[in-house]
Protein backbone atom coordinates (compact mmCIF):
# COMPACT_ATOMS: atom_id res chain seq x y z
CA UNK A 1 0.00 0.00 0.00
CA UNK A 2 2.80 2.74 1.00
CA UNK A 3 4.67 1.71 -2.29
CA UNK A 4 1.31 2.23 -4.05
CA UNK A 5 1.30 5.24 -2.78
CA UNK A 6 4.22 6.47 -3.06
CA UNK A 7 4.23 5.63 -6.94
CA UNK A 8 1.36 7.46 -7.63
CA UNK A 9 2.33 10.90 -5.54
CA UNK A 10 5.62 10.77 -8.10
CA UNK A 11 3.50 10.25 -10.78
CA UNK A 12 0.87 12.94 -9.87
CA UNK A 13 4.14 15.36 -9.10
CA UNK A 14 5.94 14.73 -12.25
CA UNK A 15 2.39 15.83 -14.12
CA UNK A 16 2.25 18.41 -12.41
CA UNK A 17 5.71 19.22 -12.99
CA UNK A 18 5.48 18.45 -16.37
CA UNK A 19 2.56 21.01 -17.08
CA UNK A 20 4.34 24.24 -15.45
CA UNK A 21 7.15 23.34 -17.82
CA UNK A 22 4.39 23.74 -20.44
CA UNK A 23 3.26 26.63 -19.04
CA UNK A 24 6.58 28.72 -18.87
CA UNK A 25 7.28 27.60 -22.17
CA UNK A 26 4.36 29.38 -23.43
CA UNK A 27 5.05 32.49 -21.10
CA UNK A 28 8.42 32.17 -23.47
CA UNK A 29 6.90 32.01 -26.44
CA UNK A 30 4.77 35.19 -26.02
CA UNK A 31 7.93 37.01 -25.39
CA UNK A 32 10.16 39.32 -27.75
CA UNK A 33 13.58 40.31 -26.71
CA UNK A 34 14.14 42.85 -29.40
CA UNK A 35 13.45 46.20 -28.30
CA UNK A 36 14.84 49.52 -28.63
CA UNK A 37 17.13 50.93 -25.95
CA UNK A 38 15.56 53.26 -23.62
CA UNK A 39 15.47 56.93 -24.89
CA UNK A 40 16.17 56.11 -28.40
CA UNK A 41 13.81 58.15 -30.87
CA UNK A 42 11.75 57.11 -34.07
CA UNK A 43 12.73 57.99 -36.95
CA UNK A 44 11.05 60.67 -39.08
CA UNK A 45 9.49 59.72 -42.43
CA UNK A 46 11.51 60.41 -45.00
CA UNK A 47 10.22 62.93 -47.63
CA UNK A 48 10.15 60.80 -49.88
CA UNK A 49 8.53 57.76 -48.82
CA UNK A 50 5.89 56.15 -50.86
CA UNK A 51 2.09 57.64 -49.45
CA UNK A 52 -0.61 55.92 -47.78
CA UNK A 53 -1.37 53.32 -49.56
CA UNK A 54 0.95 52.91 -52.00
CA UNK A 55 2.00 48.95 -52.93
CA UNK A 56 5.31 48.60 -51.88
CA UNK A 57 7.34 47.30 -54.85
CA UNK A 58 9.07 44.32 -55.34
CA UNK A 59 13.10 44.60 -55.38
CA UNK A 60 14.07 41.33 -57.07
CA UNK A 61 11.25 39.61 -59.35
CA UNK A 62 12.69 36.34 -58.16
CA UNK A 63 12.81 36.93 -54.54
CA UNK A 64 11.24 33.99 -52.70
CA UNK A 65 9.64 36.51 -50.42
CA UNK A 66 8.18 38.83 -52.73
CA UNK A 67 9.15 38.40 -56.24
CA UNK A 68 6.40 37.58 -58.67
CA UNK A 69 8.40 35.65 -60.67
CA UNK A 70 9.13 32.76 -58.06
CA UNK A 71 7.04 29.69 -58.65
CA UNK A 72 6.58 28.79 -55.27
CA UNK A 73 7.27 31.77 -53.17
CA UNK A 74 5.20 33.34 -50.59
CA UNK A 75 4.56 36.37 -53.43
CA UNK A 76 3.82 38.66 -50.37
CA UNK A 77 2.38 42.30 -51.13
CA UNK A 78 2.98 45.11 -49.30
CA UNK A 79 1.45 48.80 -48.61
CA UNK A 80 3.05 51.74 -47.13
CA UNK A 81 0.89 52.83 -44.27
CA UNK A 82 0.21 55.88 -42.08
CA UNK A 83 3.13 57.32 -40.04
CA UNK A 84 6.11 54.26 -40.02
CA UNK A 85 3.80 51.54 -40.77
CA UNK A 86 3.14 49.26 -43.55
CA UNK A 87 1.13 46.47 -44.10
CA UNK A 88 1.64 43.12 -45.94
CA UNK A 89 -0.08 39.80 -46.76
CA UNK A 90 0.23 36.32 -48.36
CA UNK A 91 -1.88 33.59 -49.27
CA UNK A 92 -0.23 29.87 -47.43
CA UNK A 93 -0.21 27.54 -50.17
CA UNK A 94 1.11 23.94 -50.35
CA UNK A 95 4.62 24.90 -50.89
CA UNK A 96 4.92 26.33 -47.72
CA UNK A 97 3.73 23.56 -45.39
CA UNK A 98 5.73 21.72 -42.63
CA UNK A 99 3.32 19.16 -41.08
CA UNK A 100 0.62 18.64 -43.55
CA UNK A 101 -1.61 21.00 -43.82
CA UNK A 102 0.20 23.52 -41.78
CA UNK A 103 2.73 26.62 -42.83
CA UNK A 104 6.54 26.00 -41.76
CA UNK A 105 7.46 28.27 -38.88
CA UNK A 106 10.61 29.18 -41.47
CA UNK A 107 8.74 29.68 -43.95
CA UNK A 108 6.71 32.46 -41.78
CA UNK A 109 10.11 33.77 -40.66
CA UNK A 110 11.15 34.17 -43.98
CA UNK A 111 7.68 36.42 -44.67
CA UNK A 112 8.28 38.53 -41.30
CA UNK A 113 11.71 39.18 -42.51
CA UNK A 114 10.19 40.34 -45.87
CA UNK A 115 7.68 42.56 -44.38
CA UNK A 116 9.96 44.47 -41.75
CA UNK A 117 12.39 45.02 -44.67
CA UNK A 118 9.78 46.58 -46.28
CA UNK A 119 9.63 48.80 -43.56
CA UNK A 120 13.27 50.50 -45.12
CA UNK A 121 11.04 52.23 -47.94
CA UNK A 122 10.15 54.53 -45.30
CA UNK A 123 13.49 55.89 -44.53
CA UNK A 124 14.64 55.09 -48.16
CA UNK A 125 18.06 53.63 -46.67
CA UNK A 126 19.48 50.40 -47.87
CA UNK A 127 19.71 47.84 -45.17
CA UNK A 128 20.01 43.99 -44.39
CA UNK A 129 18.85 41.76 -41.40
CA UNK A 130 21.00 41.74 -38.47
CA UNK A 131 18.41 39.79 -36.11
CA UNK A 132 15.04 38.51 -36.14
CA UNK A 133 12.95 36.69 -33.79
CA UNK A 134 9.78 35.26 -33.95
CA UNK A 135 7.30 33.88 -31.38
CA UNK A 136 4.83 31.15 -32.66
CA UNK A 137 1.46 31.90 -30.86
CA UNK A 138 -0.96 29.29 -33.01
CA UNK A 139 -0.41 27.33 -35.81
CA UNK A 140 -1.70 28.44 -39.62
CA UNK A 141 -3.09 26.32 -42.02
CA UNK A 142 -2.85 26.13 -45.27
CA UNK A 143 -5.34 27.84 -47.71
CA UNK A 144 -5.28 30.74 -45.11
CA UNK A 145 -4.20 34.40 -45.66
CA UNK A 146 -1.61 36.01 -43.64
CA UNK A 147 -2.48 39.69 -42.59
CA UNK A 148 0.97 41.61 -41.30
CA UNK A 149 1.21 44.84 -39.85
CA UNK A 150 4.98 46.45 -39.12
CA UNK A 151 5.99 49.03 -37.62
CA UNK A 152 9.51 51.27 -37.07
CA UNK A 153 9.86 51.45 -33.35
CA UNK A 154 13.37 53.08 -33.01
CA UNK A 155 16.52 53.89 -34.48
CA UNK A 156 19.93 53.88 -32.76
CA UNK A 157 23.13 55.22 -35.31
CA UNK A 158 22.69 52.13 -38.66
CA UNK A 159 20.13 50.12 -35.75
CA UNK A 160 17.03 50.08 -36.96
CA UNK A 161 14.56 48.48 -34.82
CA UNK A 162 11.24 47.17 -35.39
CA UNK A 163 8.43 44.60 -34.95
CA UNK A 164 5.51 42.96 -36.65
CA UNK A 165 2.11 41.27 -36.31
CA UNK A 166 0.37 38.12 -38.11
CA UNK A 167 -3.31 37.87 -37.88
CA UNK A 168 -5.48 34.71 -39.70
CA UNK A 169 -8.11 35.50 -41.74
CA UNK A 170 -7.99 39.15 -41.59
CA UNK A 171 -6.87 42.46 -40.20
CA UNK A 172 -8.85 41.37 -37.16
CA UNK A 173 -8.23 37.87 -37.06
CA UNK A 174 -6.36 36.63 -33.95
CA UNK A 175 -2.61 36.87 -33.67
CA UNK A 176 -0.69 33.83 -35.15
CA UNK A 177 2.78 35.31 -35.06
CA UNK A 178 4.69 37.98 -33.65
CA UNK A 179 8.16 39.27 -34.32
CA UNK A 180 10.90 41.57 -34.08
CA UNK A 181 13.98 42.42 -35.91
CA UNK A 182 17.18 44.77 -36.10
CA UNK A 183 17.90 45.98 -39.38
CA UNK A 184 21.61 47.56 -40.23
CA UNK A 185 21.76 50.30 -42.40
CA UNK A 186 24.53 49.35 -44.97
CA UNK A 187 26.24 51.37 -47.96
CA UNK A 188 24.77 50.32 -51.58
CA UNK A 189 28.18 48.60 -52.24
CA UNK A 190 27.40 45.66 -50.05
CA UNK A 191 25.04 44.49 -52.22
CA UNK A 192 27.05 45.12 -55.49
CA UNK A 193 30.57 44.03 -53.80
CA UNK A 194 29.07 40.63 -52.64
CA UNK A 195 26.96 39.61 -55.91
CA UNK A 196 28.56 36.81 -57.30
CA UNK A 197 28.94 37.12 -61.20
CA UNK A 198 26.10 36.87 -63.37
CA UNK A 199 23.74 38.15 -60.35
CA UNK A 200 24.78 42.02 -60.59
CA UNK A 201 22.67 42.57 -63.82
CA UNK A 202 19.41 42.14 -61.15
CA UNK A 203 20.68 44.81 -59.13
CA UNK A 204 21.10 47.26 -62.24
CA UNK A 205 18.91 45.73 -64.56
CA UNK A 206 18.89 45.96 -68.85
CA UNK A 207 20.24 49.54 -68.97
CA UNK A 208 22.31 49.70 -66.14
CA UNK A 209 20.93 51.32 -63.50
CA UNK A 210 17.75 50.74 -61.55
CA UNK A 211 15.75 53.71 -60.41
CA UNK A 212 15.11 52.36 -56.80
CA UNK A 213 17.92 50.10 -56.35
CA UNK A 214 19.35 52.91 -53.30
CA UNK A 215 15.86 52.39 -51.28
CA UNK A 216 15.63 48.45 -51.76
CA UNK A 217 17.78 46.33 -52.66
Amino acid sequence: MGHQITSEKVAFDTAVRLLQFQGNLGDMSRGLSITPPAGVSIPARHPKAPAPGSLLGSHNQDCFGCGASHPTGLHLTAYSGEGMTITAKFVVTEHHQGAPGLAHGGLLSCAFDEALGKLMWLVREPAVTGKLETSFLMPVQVGKTLFITAEITGQEGRKIYCRAEGRIGSEDGPVAVEAAAIFIVVPLEHFINNAPEGFREALFGMNGKSPELEINP
